[in-house]
């Protein structure tokens, strides 16, 4: 059930939220957008699982979209694809070191240009020179014929009790900043304002037990949270065997450190855990509506909740991301506002590069320049005066980083998921119907070759994907033989000192002929 706020807020925003700019002006526009949030929570029957009274709020009056993908499964690319309304393969995007130039132009510079306030808190991350040496050296050398684990074993770890809220602090500094901002704003001009906040969670935690070189392998969460989540409604996603995986995905399960035994009870556990940080993420997006709605501004302004990417949570034997399954590539997107339409569920297949077009949309200012998205705007607005311009009935993600040994793409059309790796013969494609196969299961490649060579054709015609994977195969070799150089005689000790380290030191003259192999066989 609702609690009273929530309630409160919905009765405020029906007596306020009838036109699309009140008194016609231009509306405010405030996003929240979280880190590794699984879309599927935020509609039937996965929100059942956890209490998101907020994101509850924005789906009574807002429009949720029921089939919201993330261009890249990767945090950097994917925020790059949604900064700039471009592919992945358009800006060469291609991992989390090697993202958008620190001088591109976003959506924010075009509003800031057309008279909007704007201002951008928390976390970015959409340019290059960013995370860790560990994670751009696993993805340079992703197609090097060794076999490393690169992540902790996800574990789960309880802190304090069941009065402790305020779990991730950097989260909620920010957020407390976000909404001291609204705020002061309240109080000064009447120029509209466009507000991003940028948020960890429900991002998993760095195993700090690991040394400063891990990566973020713990779901951590209070009794508070946990509270939120009904773990009678926890399901234990089916395993492949590993014998009958796909290679790609047994290399992701294998570097993800996910390939040893997990009791059905850690299973669960995980998932509860990642639920109750979903909770926590919930509420600071409840504090920024409240903050709106407190001072007045909720009635003229567009709000949107989305997410980088998703988390799989255990499914398909991975945690994290980096996966064109539904929990790694599917996420949140909702939208509320004035004008727009209320209690809405939409079943386009949209990406987050349609949040560029769609927000200037929302401002009346023209897209500079060729985008890959397409506004959302007709398909959320009451009024008629926006173009009825079909939007594609397809969406495309692509990934190239690390824990993943092939450049991956995704095209969802219809009941269909069509993935294809490298340069389309080298790497068995996948194929799977969504609509009888949701858990995604039962490659049915071999069962209907012409839905996948109709796939197949769409795709070459959106994307020439050979061709990008024997670019992303070049840059890799010769950014890891710059990066080698620079190191001179430390490069051994550096390379060593990874997040493989354990695995390294198992056999280091193997894994060194290996990298050397790869680096100068056909470069």
């Amino acid at each position: 059930m609702m609690n009273t706020e929530v309630l409160a807020l919905i009765f405020l925003f029906q007596i306020y939220g009838e036109s699309l700019c009140q008194n016609g002006t231009r509306p405010n526009i405030v996003m929240v957008m979280s880190d590794a949030f699984d879309g599927r929570l935020t509609f039937d029957p996965g929100s059942k699982v956890v209490q998101l009274p907020y994101i509850n709020y924005m789906r009574e009056l807002g429009t949720t979209f029921l089939n919201a993908y993330t261009n890249s499964p990767i945090c950097c690319p994917s925020r790059a694809a949604m900064w700039s309304g471009q592919f992945v393969h358009l800006t060469q995007s291609w991992n989390n070191y090697k993202c958008l130039d620190a001088n591109a132009t976003t959506w924010m510079d075009l509003l800031a240009a057309n008279g909007y306030l704007t201002k951008m808190i928390g976390k970015l991350d959409y340019t290059s020179g960013t995370h860790s040496v560990s994670n751009r050296v696993e993805a340079w050398t992703r197609d090097v014929q060794f076999l490393l684990r690169q992540e902790g074993r996800p574990v789960t770890q309880l802190v304090g009790n069941i009065s402790t809220v305020r779990i991730m602090t950097k989260d909620w500094k920010n957020t407390d900043a976000t909404t001291q901002w609204i705020h002061q704003r309240a109080a000064s001009s009447h120029q509209p304002f466009a507000l991003y906040l940028g948020l960890n969670l429900p991002h998993p935690y760095r195993t700090d037990s690991l040394g400063p070189t891990a990566g973020g392998s713990t779901f951590l969460t209070s009794p508070h949270w946990l509270k939120k989540v009904s773990s009678e409604l926890i399901t234990v996603p089916k395993w492949l065997p590993t014998a009958a995986m796909h290679p790609v995905d047994y290399y992701s399960t294998f570097t993800k450190n996910c390939s040893g035994v997990f009791t059905e009870e850690e299973v669960k556990s995980i998932r509860a855990f990642y639920y109750a940080m979903c909770a926590e993420a919930d509420a600071m997006l409840g504090q920024v509506i409240s903050a709106l709605r407190e001072t007045g501004m909720l009635n003229n302004t567009v709000v949107i909740f989305t997410a980088d990417h998703g988390e799989l949570a255990m499914e398909h034997r991975q945690f994290y991301k980096m996966s064109m399954f539904e929990g790694s590539s599917h996420v949140p997107l909702l939208i509320m506002g004035p004008g727009l339409k209320s209690g809405l569920q939409v079943n386009q297949l949209v990406s987050l590069v349609d949040l560029y077009p769609t927000v200037l949309n929302l401002a009346g200012i023209s897209a500079v320049g060729t985008l890959s998205g397409h506004s959302l705007l007709p398909l959320l607005s009451k009024a008629r005066v926006f173009s009825k311009k079909q939007h594609p009935d397809w969406v495309l993600s692509e990934y190239h980083g690390c824990n993943v040994n092939a450049s991956t793409y995704m095209l969802r059309s219809g009941r269909w998921k069509y993935i294809a790796y490298a340069d389309g013969v080298s790497v068995p494609p996948q194929l799977f119907d969504l609509k009888l196969d949701k858990e995604e299961l039962h490659n049915a490649v071999i069962k209907f070759p012409d839905v996948l060579a109709h796939l197949d054709k769409l795709l070459h015609s959106i994307v020439d994907y050979p061709k990008v994977s024997a670019t992303v195969h070049l840059y890799n070799k010769q950014e890891f033989g710059a990066w080698g150089h620079s190191l001179g005689r430390n490069y051994s000790q550096v390379i060593a000192n990874l997040r493989w380290h354990v695995d390294w030191q198992k056999d280091v003259l193997a894994n060194e002929r290996a990298i050397d192999k790869w680096l100068y066989d056909s470069f």
